[in-house]
């Protein structure tokens, strides 16, 4: 059936689609209502080696340059925040912090790409909490971003690197203040709207179909009197 078609058959079958249509649209208001609210925060910390360099001089007489840290980037960090990345992404370490499954705070840990795959983009480590409460999303930035820098200690520490190479994590951008996501209701509601509008075109065709394969019944069982012919009717010239 085209559109014309379509819209022909909703219009003669308006008392159907228009009560089922209102109904998808209160259910969408009630859904949208009926979901909390959620909270998100965020964070960024960014590796840095430290003024020293990331080796240790042979020759404590002659030591390293001081070097400034925000002029010291190489690929060694992007790895390292990389591993980092992956680790606070582990079941354990997130139980570690609280968080269990069907709980409404939650966390990510990225390097700030929609890609998860792309893992090296550089020294950057980006935190991303969701709460039911401002504070709770707020909180789990900061605990997320701490528990970074204690895996960064002992990752390094693991590997026996000396003390004076240690990289740092510096704030990049501290918990922000939790802001509200609407997202998840807007497409809790748009899906229940979406299911009521196709209830209403449904509903109308099947009432639509009904109602003609009811008619092609009854003028099946009760077919039209075929005109009758005139009784009276004689050849021309016939005297009566």
């Amino acid at each position: 059936m085209d559109f014309w078609g379509t819209v022909l058959v909703l219009f003669r079958r308006w008392y159907v689609a228009l009560p089922v249509l209102l109904l998808g649209v209160g259910g969408a208001g009630l859904v949208y209502t009926s979901i909390p609210p959620t909270y998100l925060s965020n964070g960024v910390i960014v590796l840095s080696i430290p003024k020293t360099g990331g080796t240790v001089p042979p020759n404590p007489k002659l030591p390293n340059p001081i070097i400034n840290p925000l002029l010291n980037f190489d690929y060694g960090l992007n790895m390292t925040a990389s591993i980092l990345i992956q680790a606070m992404g582990a079941p354990e370490i997130a139980a570690e912090l609280g968080v269990t499954p069907g709980d409404p705070t939650s966390y990510k840990v990225t390097n700030g790409s929609t890609n998860p795959e792309s893992m090296s983009s550089g020294p950057f480590v980006f935190v991303e909490a969701e709460s039911d409460s401002p504070e709770g999303a707020r909180d789990m930035v900061a605990r997320v971003l701490a528990r970074t820098r204690v895996e960064l200690l002992n990752r390094q520490t693991k590997v026996d690197a000396p003390p004076a190479t240690f990289l740092t994590a510096m704030d990049v951008v501290p918990p922000t203040t939790p802001q509200p996501e609407h997202g998840s209701r807007a497409r809790a509601a748009a899906a229940a709207a979406g299911v009521g509008a196709l209830l209403s075109l449904w509903s109308s065709f099947a009432l639509e179909s009904y109602l003609v394969r009811r008619a092609i019944r009854r003028a099946v069982r009760n077919p039209a009197p075929a005109s009758a012919k005139s009784r009276d009717a004689q050849p021309s010239g016939v005297a009566g």
